[in-house]
């Protein structure tokens, strides 16, 4: 079984191929960070138009690779939401066309349980649900309790800013440029950990929720208040790492112990900063369970975690219906687990 990933929710343009008897044979993405640099952020209309340039010369590039003709594949994986909906249009539109014309199924992805699936495609044996999830990007924090495919429990998310997002936020304070989460990584490895002191945002309230908007502020009034003095961006980054760190470390923690699952998968973009992945993996040894990461090449947007998880569905049978449409919005909570 041959599943084409097509992944176009936001400023990444991902095409992959998976095989169930052989694994990922082909995974190419085009990242538009160059185009939206200059703006600070993402521009949805360029980034669709980008999608719309690159997805199928991408598509070239992914059969070239794995040594296939379109004829080979089975079946056509589309990220559906959530993510900006005329980026979403422009995949959905390429996938359901090309999967009509070729007289095979396609299929509606979440682009988050491409996300929470993403370790499983290089992941060492063991990785089976249940388990709990940490997924981490630009648009999104959320904890989920994983009982199966499709059976997803949210148990905390950000009541406020995502966590790739206040990074993003602190480093436009500091002009850092975009995107900010890899430059505050960086920056924070030089910083001296005793400069400052920041909050701990929602640690001593009870439940599994995220807020990381007043951190953000609490910055900002660093920032201002050093305004006349030198400023030090290493330090401040540093004291931003630390609390994110220690946040997340703290909440992981109390859902492992409330929930006694003890393998935790922590994926999205967010992931692949190394000092969140050596603070999870401290408090999941102090509590004797598992931590599995994506690669870091799966830590992004991309295509191959579509078509993985476009094969784990379409196998148990799941395909489109006339009613499937993209969502901006779509909540992991609302999926539904395949029929079997």
């Amino acid at each position: 079984m041959k599943i084409l990933g097509i992944e176009t929710s936001c400023d990444e343009t991902g095409v992959a191929i998976y095989d169930s008897e052989r694994g990922l044979l082909a995974d190419i993405l085009f990242s538009q960070v160059k185009t939206h640099a200059k703006y600070g952020g993402v521009v949805p209309e360029l980034a669709s138009r980008d999608h719309i340039r690159k997805v199928g010369s991408l598509l070239e590039g992914a059969l070239e690779k794995a040594d296939l003709d379109l004829k080979s594949i089975d079946g056509i994986a589309y990220t559906a939401g959530p993510g900006l909906a005329g980026a979403l249009l422009v995949g959905a539109g390429f996938a359901r066309s090309l999967a009509w014309a070729l007289d095979i199924p396609s299929l509606a992805i979440n682009h988050m349980e491409g996300h929470l699936l993403a370790p499983m495609l290089d992941a060492r044996e063991g990785l089976e649900m249940p388990f709990l999830a940490l997924l981490v990007s630009g648009g999104h924090t959320l904890l989920v309790h994983a009982r199966g495919l499709g059976k997803y429990e949210i148990l905390g998310e950000s009541l406020d800013d995502a966590v790739g997002e206040a990074f993003d936020k602190v480093a436009k304070m500091l002009g850092l440029g975009y995107p900010g989460g890899p430059i505050v990584e960086t920056l924070a490895k030089k910083g001296n950990s005793a400069a400052f002191t920041f909050p701990r945002p929602m640690i001593n309230r009870p439940g599994l929720d995220f807020s990381f908007s007043g951190l953000k502020t609490h910055v900002m009034t660093t920032v201002i208040n050093l305004e006349d003095a030198e400023l030090n961006r290493s330090d401040i980054c540093r004291a931003f790492s630390d609390s994110v760190v220690d946040v997340l470390s703290i909440k992981c923690r109390r859902a492992i112990e409330q929930t006694g699952v003890r393998k935790l998968v922590v994926a999205g973009g967010v992931s692949a900063n190394k000092a969140i992945r050596r603070g999870l993996e401290a408090i999941c040894q102090d509590l004797e369970s598992e931590v599995f990461f994506p690669s870091m090449q799966f830590t992004t947007d991309n295509g191959a975690m579509i078509a993985f998880a476009g094969y784990c569905r379409m196998k148990l049978g799941e395909s489109d219906t006339f009613e499937d449409q993209v969502r901006a919005r779509w909540p992991l909570s609302d999926m539904n687990p395949p029929a079997t």
